[in-house]
């Protein structure tokens, strides 16, 4: 099966509370890491295809093979300072446009007074990076967005993909679901629970703890048991029953 759920979801509310300190952008990233990481596996099998790829700022597209897709243009990473730079920066002197999605995460980086996305020019670093933050400011837009690396001499500009299939969007099974958070959290510094919690909301997939096991209901369920180590919660196993 691939990470795809499609067909008819379950009936389930996705309006619980988090407890996520948004001027973190440890849980910030937690929050929005693993939803994020299924989208843009389920983008490079559906859009992308291992097809060519071609961006024209000046119309506004990239296109993959014969087909096009509006974008947005987020920043820009340099590979010889180590640096992020916004595009709300716009050294290029591009249309404003195609720096909307840079402004509203710019905007929602001051409500929460989140600096990685208010500073023109970050430092990166292992949680910092063009993928990290390309991967939040998609994921807490108002959109269903993608986002592609396009590499340049030196560095790479990150452009989030408008107008793909809606199956992108679709959803990760209960192996993709594993896989994801297994490699998510051995590279990254991540609260777990949040992690755990936010990508099945985001994932529409209904679970429910018992002490400190997180059942979620797949097709199947799967048990994410959770341990205490200094008084943090990770993840000590997943698997089926």
């Amino acid at each position: 099966m691939g990470i795809f759920k499609i067909g008819k979801k379950k009936s389930f509310s996705v309006d619980r509370e988090l407890s996520v300190d948004r001027s973190s952008w440890r849980d910030v990233l937690s929050e929005s890491l693993g939803y994020m990481m299924a989208v843009q596996l389920a983008f490079g099998e559906i859009a992308v295809r291992d097809r060519d790829w071609d961006v024209d700022f000046s119309r506004g597209v990239i296109a993959f093979g014969e087909d096009e897709y509006p974008i947005q243009f987020i920043g820009s990473q340099s590979d010889v300072s180590n640096t992020w730079l916004w595009a709300w920066e716009n050294i290029n002197g591009f249309d404003s446009s195609l720096l909307e999605l840079a402004e509203k995460t710019k905007q929602r980086g001051n409500e929460w007074g989140l600096e990685p996305l208010t500073k023109a020019q970050s430092e990166l670093d292992d949680l910092l990076s063009g993928h990290t933050i390309a991967s939040v400011a998609c994921a807490i837009s108002e959109e269903k967005l993608c986002y592609y690396r396009c590499p340049y001499s030196g560095g790479a500009a990150f452009v989030a993909v408008r107008g793909v299939d809606e199956t992108v969007f679709s959803g990760a099974d209960i192996a993709a679901f594993a896989e994801i958070t297994m490699k998510c959290i051995s590279e990254f510094d991540l609260d777990h629970r949040i992690f755990a919690e936010s990508f099945l909301l985001r994932n529409r997939t209904s679970y429910e703890w018992d002490a400190n096991v997180l059942i979620a209901h797949f097709d199947r369920d799967l048990y994410i048991e959770f341990e205490n180590k200094k008084g943090v919660l990770r993840v000590a196993s997943i698997k089926t029953k």
